[in-house]
């Protein structure tokens, strides 16, 4: 764990599994002397780098952190509350994670019943008439303010500008004071009588909220929870002023258990020094330490063993669904992978353009019939970039192919491998409906296993008068191939010679593809086992043929060669 500072006070942050309840935190303040002796309105040691102990108990994973101060040192306690000196110039308090301490101000403002409207001011009404029951207010100078309370910090809010002097707006006033709320997902119950549970509100819009409707109905979805430790600096025989409250410490509590003190620990720095801006220029000195309770060697012990039971059942379970098999492939089989995408297209006449591809198998190769060997794209229209009308698609696709040679003849001498081809045809589409073919082209799949990205240059054909072109541009349509594989070699094809003479194309756009690739092989798994070096995969496919009929014909030798070499030492010991 390592904290970060930032600003004259620094904002550390921590981490931790354990309840948020369980956090304590000590503070130290002390009123030392006028402001002739401090340079600075407002000063603190930036020490960077300190790192807090990490425990791993059911507490805080935060030790109580102890550090030597000026002074009088003060005795260690974990009792949120309990303070041991309560004067005007020193007094110490530990504040619980949500505590609510109340200060001059609050105290005389929830005294009186008629100034409490809302239930969180009643509830504070019956605190306070509570506390002057039990003998008044514990602390003299520290209060706090929890996360249900109107109050946000300056930092906090969104300023417009950087001017020291600004005061925020009357939206940022009001969207600070707004209940910061978490989502809670409403639950229904299916059965009878509740019926009236799915009903809607009669009337969806409020035309008059209240304050209170507006606090706990306002759309601020944070998930951090807030708390702010503060100080009265005034003088405590005066009236108490809002003017004379100071934040001491701000801690901020994410749902991932992620912990913001801002400013940090005092550890063994110096103290955080405050002067007052009254007639009095008074400076004051406070502390913050941790003070949460730890936990014993037995329950360190027994919470790690409950980490480790948890982690190893939760590898269990990830284990059930991958198993510990490795899928593997027959031998002499190589499996190819293909992740594919579509990434654009651009130069075409016409827009509204998409994309039909499909993936054209030769001999020897085969595809499971769950495999989807073609598609289409959605339709995207163009945006001029750098003078070029551009489509964009990123359309994604994947398939698996395998190849296994089968038994060859004398006649074929042509060992390698033709790999498979991806065709494409580009349409376009307008808003009356009507499709025009823009451009083929196709790619031949490279026999090497990577990322590899094509610009596909396509052509369409011509018709043989102006008549296809004036029917293309009024009512759609123009000629196509009656077997789109023909802007390659097709595999119905046996001659050696295949003539377009005669075909009259023009050259269209581009379509740029990425294909990233991979090869699955018992050949690939043999070479990484024997660490020799070896030919190319095609190489090694090419001849696995021939490979497995010489090693057949060495392995009967070598048989032979054993039988008689048995019969030989058996004459020779008759």
């Amino acid at each position: 764990m390592g904290d970060s500072s930032g600003g004259d006070f620094g904002t550390a942050y921590y981490r931790s599994l354990d309840p948020i309840k369980n956090l304590r935190i000590r503070v130290h303040l002390k009123r030392v002397t006028g402001s002739s002796l401090v340079p600075t309105a407002i000063s603190g040691d930036k020490n960077d780098g300190d790192e807090a102990d990490v425990n791993d108990g059911e507490g805080m994973a935060l030790k109580p952190l102890r550090g030597k101060r000026k002074g009088k040192d003060t005795a260690e306690s974990s009792t949120s509350g309990k303070v041991k000196t309560n004067t005007d110039n020193e007094e110490e308090h530990v504040f619980g994670w949500q505590a609510k301490v109340f200060s001059r101000r609050e105290v005389q403002l929830y005294s009186s019943e008629a100034s409490c409207e809302g239930p969180l001011e009643q509830k504070y009404h019956r605190d306070v008439t509570e506390m002057k029951a039990q003998g008044g207010r514990t602390t003299k100078r520290l209060f706090s303010y929890t996360d249900h309370d109107n109050f946000t910090h300056r930092e906090d809010q969104s300023l417009a500008t950087t001017a020291p002097d600004e005061s925020p707006s009357f939206l940022a006033k009001k969207m600070g004071n707004a209940r910061r709320r978490k989502k809670i997902e409403r639950k229904t119950r299916d059965g009878p009588g509740d019926s009236l549970l799915l009903q809607r509100r009669a009337n969806l819009i409020v035309e008059r909220p209240s304050e209170e409707h507006q606090k706990s109905s306002h759309v601020i979805d944070t998930p951090v929870t807030t708390m702010y430790i503060m100080a009265d600096l005034g003088i405590m025989d005066g009236e108490p002023k809002e003017e004379d409250e100071c934040v001491l410490c701000t801690i901020k509590v994410s749902m991932g258990g992620v912990i913001s003190i801002s400013p940090d620990f005092t550890h063994h720095r110096e103290p955080y020094t405050l002067v007052t801006d009254t007639g009095g220029r008074d400076t004051f000195q406070y502390t913050l330490t941790l003070a949460s309770q730890g936990m014993n060697a037995s329950e360190q012990v027994r919470e790690n063993r409950m980490y480790k039971e948890l982690l190893q059942r939760h590898t269990d379970i990830i284990n059930s669904y991958v198993g510990q098999d490795f899928e593997q492939i027959p031998p002499g089989t190589l499996r190819l992978c293909i992740l594919g995408e579509i990434l654009s297209a651009k130069n075409f006449e016409y827009d509204g353009l998409y994309v039909h591809y499909f993936v054209e198998l030769p001999k020897d190769w085969s595809a499971d019939r769950t495999q989807m060997m073609s598609g289409l794209t959605h339709t995207c229209y163009t945006k001029e970039i750098e003078r070029e009308y551009t489509a964009y698609f990123s359309h994604p696709f994947e398939l698996e192919a395998y190849y296994q040679r089968e038994e060859t003849t004398e006649d074929d001498r042509d060992l390698l491998p033709v790999w498979p081809q991806l065709f494409l045809e580009v349409l376009s589409l307008d808003s009356w409906q009507r499709y025009r073919t823009e451009g083929y082209g196709y790619v031949t799949i490279p026999s090497t296993p990577g990322t590899h990205t094509f610009e596909v240059q396509m052509w369409r054909p011509l018709g043989q008068s102006s008549y296809d072109d004036m029917r293309r541009f009024f009512i759609g349509g123009s000629p196509e191939l009656e077997e789109p594989s023909y802007v390659s070699v097709p595999t119905t094809h046996d001659s050696k010679v295949l003539s377009r003479f005669g075909l009259k194309t023009e050259a269209t756009g581009s379509v740029t593809v990425r294909l990233n690739l991979m090869h699955q092989s018992r050949s690939l798994m043999d070479a990484a086992t024997s660490r020799k070096q070896v030919g190319t995969l095609i190489d090694r496919l090419g001849g696995m043929t021939m490979q497995a009929a010489v090693m057949n014909v060495l392995d009967a030798f070598q048989r032979a060669r054993k039988r008689m070499q048995a019969a030989k030492d058996t004459l020779s010991s008759v």
